[in-house]
């Protein structure tokens, strides 16, 4: 409706995230004017833009060309790889825009993706997402991570390191049971350090206990003071491992301020798989310890619809109601994993407040339990005081 005065388009007895009642929100010219505790209800749920903090858009929309089904995360890997022989520059800018048309029909505002890099020079999907980025920097803010073997890195670590540094990325390694792990990843962080280069890791992606490269990040970002510059993606190994031995290692990580990123999707479907049987090991890392224990954690997409997980449609919230389920989260305390604290660890503040943008997700429903238990709810998406159009065709 429109108030009274002229003073903008009103949305009245709004349940808003994270705040008690029932609120008016008042907007106009694209700003937030007015949020007022309201005498009226019944006027949906909203919460602020999503976060999605770790996906992968070089290799989405790739599924229907894999031989079969991923038996492994290795397995998984070598059919990116021999896929990835096949990309050309509109192969790629079609599968990526189509991922990036569907987060922003779904809500998200802010995206990291990890790109594959395996040589000194930059691959083809970096130059083509970096396009992408600034065509898109109007509906989605992308954030572009390298992703390299750490063995690789000891090679091509300062090329890739000058490369992110001159163009704005992060630099990220894919660590799991590699020989000499202390020095390889001593070396990435003098990279870091000496480029002013924030680091995202993919790390202990698998079932074995032995797998430790999160204690050694933790560790490495302790001694050199680089506490809210450090993210660890995945851990699934510490789902299996002690766990007051974890608990003690959640509580350096806190120490040390390294983030905490967890992928309910893929590692789902891909840790403990094997052919008809039921997985009993899902590889889902301790996100309640962690949250406990004061680690910034947080949720992301990942893979979408290719050789590691053939599902998804770039929708986080889609994905909270995943981790929700498979976590056993509070839905009304856990909004801030995908939407406030990915934000902040990516420079940024999606809070709904006096001044700040019209941009918000508004559900049918009563508050956030209530969204979570009806997927077909319908969902608004505003952006700067517009209604945002949803997906259109297979390919939007």
């Amino acid at each position: 409706m429109t108030t009274p005065d002229g003073s903008g388009a009103t949305l009245t007895g709004l349940t808003l995230a994270g705040r008690a009642g029932h609120w008016d929100l008042t907007h106009r010219e694209g700003r937030i004017t007015a949020l007022r505790p309201s005498a009226s209800s019944g006027g949906g749920f909203v919460m602020p833009p999503l976060a999605d903090i770790h996906v992968h858009l070089d290799k989405t929309f790739t599924a229907e060309r894999m031989p079969h089904r991923a038996a492994s995360l290795f397995d998984a890997i070598d059919m990116m790889s021999a896929d990835a022989e096949t990309w050309t520059e509109a192969d790629l800018r079609q599968r990526a825009r189509s991922g990036l048309a569907r987060a922003a029909a779904h809500g998200t505002r802010l995206m990291r993706s990890h790109v594959d890099w395996h040589k000194a020079a930059p691959p083809l999907a970096w130059h083509v997402l970096r396009e992408l980025a600034q065509d898109w920097g109007d509906r989605i803010e992308l954030q572009l991570a390298s992703l390299t073997p750490l063995d690789a890195l000891q090679d091509i670590g300062p090329a890739v390191a000058q490369t992110l540094q001159a163009e704005g990325g992060v630099m990220g390694a894919f660590v799991y049971r590699n020989d000499d792990l202390p020095a390889k990843l001593a070396t990435v962080f003098d990279l870091a350090e000496r480029h002013g280069l924030d680091l995202d890791f993919h790390v202990d992606e698998g079932l074995d206990p032995e797998a430790q490269g999160i204690d050694a990040i933790i560790a490495e970002t302790a001694r050199r003071g680089m506490a809210g510059r450090v993210l660890c993606g995945h851990g699934c190994a510490l789902s299996v491992r002690d766990a007051a031995e974890v608990q003690r290692l959640l509580d350096r990580a806190a120490s040390a301020g390294v983030g905490l990123t967890v992928l309910p999707g893929a590692n789902s479907y891909l840790q403990d798989a094997s052919a008809g049987r039921t997985p009993r090991l899902r590889g889902l890392a301790p996100l309640q310890e962690a949250r406990h224990a004061g680690v910034p954690v947080m949720l992301g997409s990942d893979n979408v619809r290719d050789g590691f997980f053939p599902y998804g449609d770039y929708d986080l919230w889609d994905l909270y109601r995943l981790a929700v389920l498979t976590g056993h989260l509070d839905p009304e305390t856990w909004l801030d994993a995908i939407s406030a604290t990915p934000a902040r660890w990516m420079g940024r503040d999606l809070s709904l407040r006096e001044g700040g943008p019209a941009s918000f997700i508004r559900i049918a429903a009563s508050g956030p339990a209530d969204a979570v238990s009806r997927a077909s709810a319908a969902r608004e998406i505003w952006q700067d005081g517009r209604r945002m159009p949803g997906i259109q065709g297979e390919h939007a």
